[in-house]
């Protein structure tokens, strides 16, 4: 059975996959277009990712990153780490990416759970934490913007599920389904 480290370690990297494989089979506009009023694209959140990460897993354990994060530079445009600009491409992002979690994947091989760091930038109680909670922190985090590319890879063409081989979907009559959620809401709404 794993240890509480490996078990929340697997669960990390299970998330990392499921965001990366959103940008699957999806050409350069695809992947960069902007499919909510915030901006929010695939590319971009695979960015954000592997910026938080890194930030999480090195900074806060004064295990600094080698690699450089221009968009957390001064005067860098706001949101910056949220989207790819013209001269970022596909490659270099998903290589930042894998290059941010081996960083991480090194600082949680290397430490007990029980190790201690701050972060700088969240509120001064909160700030002392431990491998443990930024462990249970990331992973969450990395699951809630696997769940926002979820939605965003539906939107842009229609697919669905945790991955190729994990589609976790039903298969069902989906427009079936979507009228019957519409006549339920239409109906509860008395929008008839």
């Amino acid at each position: 059975m794993d240890d509480e480290k490996t078990t929340l370690h697997r669960y990390l990297k299970a998330e990392r996959a499921s965001l990366l494989s959103k940008l699957d089979g999806l050409d350069e506009y695809a992947i960069r277009r902007p499919m909510t009023r915030t901006g929010t694209n695939l590319l971009g959140l695979v960015k954000h990712v592997a910026s938080v990460e890194v930030g999480y897993f090195g900074e806060v354990f004064d295990r600094p990153f080698a690699g450089e994060l221009p968009w957390f530079a001064q005067g860098a445009p706001a949101n910056a780490d949220m989207w790819a600009t013209a001269d970022e491409s596909r490659e270099q992002i998903v290589e930042l990416h894998h290059l941010c979690a081996a960083h991480s994947d090194a600082t949680i091989e290397a430490l007990s759970l029980d190790a201690t760091g701050t972060v700088p930038w969240w509120s001064e109680q909160n700030r002392r934490v431990t491998l443990h909670r930024m462990l249970v922190h990331m992973s969450v985090e990395t699951a809630r913007h696997a769940g926002h590319a979820d939605i965003v890879r539906e939107l842009v063409d229609g697919s669905v599920g945790s991955r190729p081989e994990d589609p976790n979907v039903p298969d069902i009559d989906w427009a079936a389904y979507v009228e019957g959620v519409e006549a339920a809401a239409r109906r509860v709404g008395g929008v008839e």
